[in-house]
């Protein structure tokens, strides 16, 4: 069984809810703490939605100096599958392992509602479980989510393909050319927004759209432990 790891920082806020989605999907979750930079022999690393350090200076600028987020760099940068969702996306573009910032909604409101996206790219790890053009609704909340780039590196962003969902029916935050979540160069990277963890059981998901999310990180291991 494949290990995914969860962080926890101080002021996360949604750790527990990526650590169930990650168990809901046939995942062995391990919980990682901000302050112990050993990962425990995971197999990837979630970094949850939250306020790390209650955002001071920035959110997630503190938090990428965190012990834990030296060894995930390193780990990222040798290909572990690694996900950001909300100020684990921020925190991802704080230690440069994705560009571009995550800044104040342009309308300067907190956003909480259920949110439609188009799937750009479904060959990275944490998306192979889709098509491209599917829409899928997963829940926002951000008050800092508006994603921001030089025009050099949204061109780069496109050319590249490592705009990996963008907003539909509506952009909750004033993101440049509606983009929700973004990858690295190698696909093993990937920040996203809106928050899959939330969508993941009827009970209480608009739908169970995130699960592909959790599913497609697993059969990427899968697939590359088959390969080894």
């Amino acid at each position: 069984m494949s290990k995914i790891g969860v962080v926890t920082f101080p002021g996360s806020l949604d750790d527990g809810d990526a650590a169930r989605a990650a168990r809901i999907s046939g995942a062995e979750v391990v919980r990682l703490w901000h302050a112990d930079p050993d990962l425990h022999g995971v197999d990837a690393v979630v970094l949850p939605g939250g306020f790390s350090y209650g955002d001071y200076l920035r959110c997630g600028a503190i938090a990428r100096f965190a012990p834990v987020m030296e060894t995930i760099a390193d780990a990222a940068r040798g290909g572990m599958p690694v996900l950001g969702i909300c100020n684990g996306f921020q925190i991802l573009c704080e230690a440069h392992l994705l560009p571009g910032a995550l800044t104040r909604n342009q309308h300067l409101h907190f956003r909480n509602r259920d949110q439609w996206l188009r799937v750009e790219n479904s060959s990275t790890a944490w998306t192979n479980h889709f098509t491209e053009g599917q829409e899928i609704l997963i829940p926002v909340k951000n008050g800092e989510g508006c994603y921001v780039a030089d025009r050099r590196t949204l061109d780069e962003l496109e050319a590249g393909g490592q705009i990996v969902a963008r907003y539909i029916r509506g952009n909750p935050n004033g993101s440049s050319r509606d983009i929700a979540a973004i990858r690295n160069e190698a696909g093993n990277v990937l920040g996203i927004m809106p928050h899959p963890e939330h969508a993941v059981e009827a009970l209480t998901g608009p739908s169970l759209d995130g699960l592909g999310f959790f599913s497609s990180v697993l059969k990427h291991l899968a697939d590359a432990k088959a390969a080894a």
